[in-house]
Parts: structure tokens; C-alpha cells; sequence
């Protein structure tokens, strides 16, 4: 089915899904942003002499057409549509990384739907396919066997730059491969740090994976993608079950049927930290979970829960923005097993509690537990947070920065003790909309980091 891409919430959502970037069709130029640039030093904190990045994204000062860097790290290019699909690059877009302990510094001007993608070992292949608005940017697959890049040992950070904000965040919501840090300078003096993964953490992930899967047999060790012997990357449940799609099948049963069992009796409180406020619901039948006017969800499936966009939380024709709302806090709620110990969500929930139960997403618990500070996006509403509470999706953003720090390859991984905790922007917590993996604010954590240091 062909689906409209109108805006940037458009393009950005197909990018994640479908690994293309293109252009939105109606095009809005920023008129305020002409001068806008930013410095970021590009960290190679890895073991090896040979690390390329990428920068690649939409440039809202040039109708949010597509944009990469090209390998000096500061000038642009656009690149136009091509005569047919599966097309080259016609510029050199590799940005040689230093030697290990180096930061390369590149600059980017206002940029959408920005990634920083990092290759260890050997440079990557984007292509060019044809779009209404202009070409579509076909980036590097983790679910595509026949992709140039399958086996190579890649990663990304995503962002986004504008006239209001910088706002950046590490991923695990597809896979989990080289460690990414990131470090944010603001004009006031005040750092704030994503630490990321350390120089193992790919391998503790896997190890956890093949441990849980040895207690409950449920196959999370499938999750493991190999080059040979060698661990590559661990695929997010969502995209495991792209190559099994038995994988996990019924595993959430028992839990969603103790739920809407629970809720048969006992209302469910839903703060939608938005003009909605709170909302009650109701279990009917057992068959959906029921919120007086406003609309219904049905059980959701695994494939449902993982991926937080299909079947009972795909988005509905009527009250479509805050059955999205609801549906987003109730997906955080079955990801982190929290709906049978806490009725009013997500405003009473605490970190300690995540994951606790038998049944839970236990991808996100073991990426969480190998984070250096536990942080990182590893399902699509993992920003999800209590109203004052500590947002666990890895984002960070200042209104006013001075530079931006991606680090690669997690040696040297350091977590300072807090010295004093930002507070939330009230941006983080509204989900709305219910988007997820970097579409609003999120708080990070001042630091008394020097803005020179190679952070990881």
C-alpha cells in the first residue's frame, strides 16, 4: 500500500522501518536557521587503526533535501536523483577516523532525521534510489543478508539539529554492535554524558542472550548474528523475528492474559503526561482493554510489543494521537513487565522494578544492564518516564550547545558520579503523539566533564 510521505515525522518513520531516507514531499524551508552550524568531534576510542563515519540526514535550511558529508567533514553534498535504483554515490562520503585516542572534528549545519554511523574495519555502501521529493538515501541493513554491509561491523547514533536544540541519542532498538558514547558541550559550561557500552559490550550482551535463553528456552540466542566464530551484532527481538518468525510467538501470552485478567476488575490509570491527563481503562471480555470513549486495545501479540507499532498499538482511525499516547505508556509498561505491580502508569513506576518478572523483554534488560550507565533506547518507547523520573532511553539536548562529542568503540568508558541531575524537560515526558526513538526531549546529566576530553 502506498503510503504518503508529507512531513518529516513521515520520512523519518520510514527510515527506521525500511532503512531509506528521503525527502518529505511538502517541503517547508526553516527561514531563521541560514547560519546555523555545529562542531563535533568524532572520538575513536576502538582498538583499530581503521574507522570510517558517515553523516547523513535531511538539511532543513535546503527544504529538508537529503544530505550527507563528504570525507574533508564539512562540505556538503546532495546528492540528485538517480536514473535508476541501486545507485552509487557520486562523492567520497567515508570520513577517516585517527588513530585510536584521536577525535576528527567535523560540522554540520541544521540537520532532521540525522545519523552518525561508524564502520570498524572497512567503509560501507549507501545507495541512491528515486523519490517523488528528491533521491531516497538506502542505508546499511541489519535484517538484509544480501546488503554490502551485513557483515561488516557498523553502528549509528542518531540527531537532530536545529534552531531550538541540539538533541541526540544512542540506539539498541535494532541491534546492538560497537559501542557509542555521547558528550554535549553546552555555551553555559554544562556537559552532559551518554556513556554507552564498554569496549565488551557487545559480547556481555550476547552472553546474557545465550544464558536467559538456556533458563527459559524461549530462543533469545537466536538474537545472535555471527561473522564465523565472532559475535557481530544482537538483533532487537523485532528484528529476529524478520528471519523466525515463530520466534517468541507465544511467549507473552501468560503475562497479557494475567493482565487483562487484573484489569478485569481493577481500572488501569493512564497518565498521559499531555491535556488528557489521566485516563481510565477496563478490560471487556478479556478481549480488549477498553478506555470509556476514547477507544480500545485489543491483545497484543509479541511482534506487537516488541516493535510498539503494529496490531494493538498500530495507530486507529478515530482519537488517533491519544489512543497513541495510551498505546506507547501501555507498550512500556508489557516491555518492562510492570503492568501487574503498578495500576497507574507510567507515574508510579521505578527503575528497580523493570524486568523483574519471568516474562519480560529481556533484550532490553540485558543491553540496559551492560550500559555503563544503563541508559540506551532499546525498544521504541523506552522514553517512556514517570512524571520527576530518570528517563532511561540514552537522549540528551541543550537549547544552547557549543559542540557535540560522538565517541566509538567504548575503551576508556568512564561514569563520573553525578554531580547534579538536569531537570526533565517537560518535552520528554508528553509523548503525544506516542513517538518514540529520539522524536522529543530528553534529559541528560550535567557533568563536571572537561569539554576537551575524549569522552566515551
Amino acid at each position: 500500500m502506498f503510503v504518503a510521505m508529507t512531513t518529516v515525522s513521515d520520512v523519518v518513520a520510514k527510515q527506521k522501518k525500511e532503512n531509506i531516507l528521503f525527502s518529505p514531499e511538502t517541503q517547508t524551508l526553516e527561514v531563521a536557521a541560514a547560519t546555523g552550524t555545529l562542531t563535533i568531534g568524532l572520538v575513536n576510542q576502538s582498538s583499530s587503526n581503521t574507522v570510517y563515519a558517515y553523516v547523513t540526514g535531511l538539511a532543513i535550511n535546503n527544504n529538508y533535501a537529503v544530505v550527507l558529508l563528504q570525507a574533508d567533514g564539512s562540505t556538503l553534498y546532495y546528492p540528485t536523483n538517480p536514473s535508476y535504483d541501486g545507485s552509487a554515490l557520486k562523492e567520497d562520503c567515508a570520513i577517516p577516523l585517527g588513530a585510536p585516542g584521536s577525535t576528527t572534528t567535523v560540522i554540520i549545519p541544521y540537520i532532521a532525521g540525522g545519523r552518525i554511523w561508524f564502520s570498524v574495519g572497512s567503509t560501507l555502501t549507501f545507495l541512491l534510489n528515486s523519490g517523488i521529493a528528491g533521491p531516497g538515501l538506502v542505508e546499511p541493513s541489519v535484517s538484509n543478508t544480501s546488503d554490502p554491509n551485513y557483515l561488516k561491523n557498523w553502528d549509528f547514533c542518531e540527531f537532530t539539529y536545529n534552531s531550538d536544540e541540539v538533541f541526540a541519542n544512542i540506539t539498541y532498538v535494532d541491534f546492538v554492535c560497537l559501542p557509542i558514547s555521547l558528550t554535549l558541550n553546552s555555551t553555559s559550561g554544562a556537559v552532559k554524558h551518554v556513556r554507552g557500552l564498554p569496549s565488551n559490550g557487545l559480547a556481555t550482551v550476547c552472553d546474557g542472550l545465550i544464558a536467559q535463553s538456556a533458563i527459559d528456552g524461549a530462543g533469545w540466542d537466536q538474537l545472535i548474528i555471527r561473522n564465523g566464530a565472532i559475535y557481530l551484532r544482537a538483533l532487537n527481538p523485532t528484528q529476529g523475528i524478520v528471519f523466525n518468525s515463530a520466534l517468541f510467538k507465544n511467549y507473552w501470552t501468560s503475562y497479557v492474559d494475567a493482565v487483562w485478567s487484573k484489569y478485569a476488575s481493577t481500572p488501569l490509570i493512564v497518565n498521559t503526561q499531555a491535556s488528557w491527563g489521566d485516563v481510565l481503562g477496563l478490560t471487556s471480555n478479556l478481549t480488549s482493554l477498553s478506555f470509556s470513549s476514547i477507544g480500545s486495545f485489543t491483545k497484543p501479540s509479541a511482534a506487537d510489543i516488541f516493535g510498539g507499532a503494529s496490531g494493538a498499538f498500530a495507530a486507529q482511525p478515530n482519537n488517533t494521537d491519544q489512543l497513541l499516547n495510551i498505546g506507547a505508556r501501555l507498550d512500556a509498561a508489557l516491555n518492562r513487565s510492570t503492568l501487574l505491580i503498578d495500576s497507574f502508569q507510567p507515574n508510579n513506576e521505578v527503575v528497580s522494578t523493570y524486568y523483574k518478572n519471568a516474562i519480560t523483554n529481556h533484550y532490553a534488560r540485558i543491553v540496559h544492564a551492560a550500559n555503563v550507565d544503563g541508559l540506551g533506547y532499546c525498544f521504541p518507547y523506552d522514553d517512556v518516564t514517570p512524571d520527576g523520573g530518570v528517563n532511561q532511553c540514552g537522549a540528551i539536548n541543550d537549547s544552547s550547545p557549543s559542540s557535540l562529542i560522538v565517541t566509538v568503540g567504548g575503551n576508556n568508558a568512564y561514569a563520573q558520579s553525578k554531580v547534579s541531575t538536569v531537570e526533565n524537560d517537560d518535552s520528554a515526558n508528553e509523548n503525544s503523539l506516542g513517538t518514540s526513538r529520539g522524536d522529543h526531549s530528553a534529559p541528560g546529566e550535567e557533568q563536571n566533564v572537561p569539554s576537551h576530553l575524549d569522552a566515551t
